[in-house]
């Protein structure tokens, strides 16, 4: 990981400071790990995606940069609501591919393959939005753990690094998140589980 918590931080606040001229620089400085994010979120798409990293990136930097008010307070906090707005972005292509082709029959599949079928099958994808959406409601730490795995392609340790906790914390958090979405998306019968 290339920008320094340190770095990434003090122009966030900067920037809820007001200080636009800090965008351009945090732009600059996060850019490859947005564009490193976006890539592991694309390679678990279909190869003929309509969405590449590049434009993922430009569409959750537009989506970030529309906020009226940068509550970002660190690195952690950028990079996991990054993670969020790819995702959004990546359901919003999904709930428009559903509309398009509405109907098709569910596949089973396990739920670290679930991103290879998404644009196959879009309804598992707004599936497991929807259950992440429920494990949120009761366990924040949880979903924002499986939204950076599943979303983000973080790896277990990348993830304890930006959040400051031990690797196995954030491991025991993400098999019990994994645990959860399962039961929840297989009493969805034919979910992505």
């Amino acid at each position: 990981m290339a920008a320094s918590p340190g770095e990434v931080t003090q122009l966030l606040h900067r920037l809820s400071a007001g200080d636009t001229g800090a965008r351009e620089q945090l732009v600059a400085l996060v850019y490859d790990e947005l564009r490193r994010l976006a890539g592991s979120c694309m390679r678990r798409e279909r190869l003929d995606h309509t969405l590449q990293p590049t434009a993922l990136v430009h569409e959750a930097w537009l989506r970030l940069v529309e906020q009226r008010e940068w509550n970002l307070e660190n690195r952690a906090h950028f990079f996991g609501m990054a993670a969020q707005l790819m995702r959004r972005i990546l359901v919003d292509h999904a709930r428009a591919a559903s509309a398009e082709k509405r109907g098709g029959d569910k596949v089973m599949v396990p739920l670290e393959n679930a991103m290879a079928v998404a644009l196959d099958h879009p309804a598992q994808l707004l599936d497991f939005h929807r259950a992440l959406e429920r494990l949120d409601q009761f366990d924040q730490r949880r979903a924002r753990i499986a939204e950076m795995r599943f979303f983000g392609g973080f790896s277990i340790d990348e993830i304890a690094d930006l959040n400051g906790v031990a690797p196995r914390t954030v491991d025991r958090q993400w098999r019990a998140a994994r645990a959860w979405l399962s039961r929840e998306l297989s009493s969805n019968l034919g979910a992505v589980i």
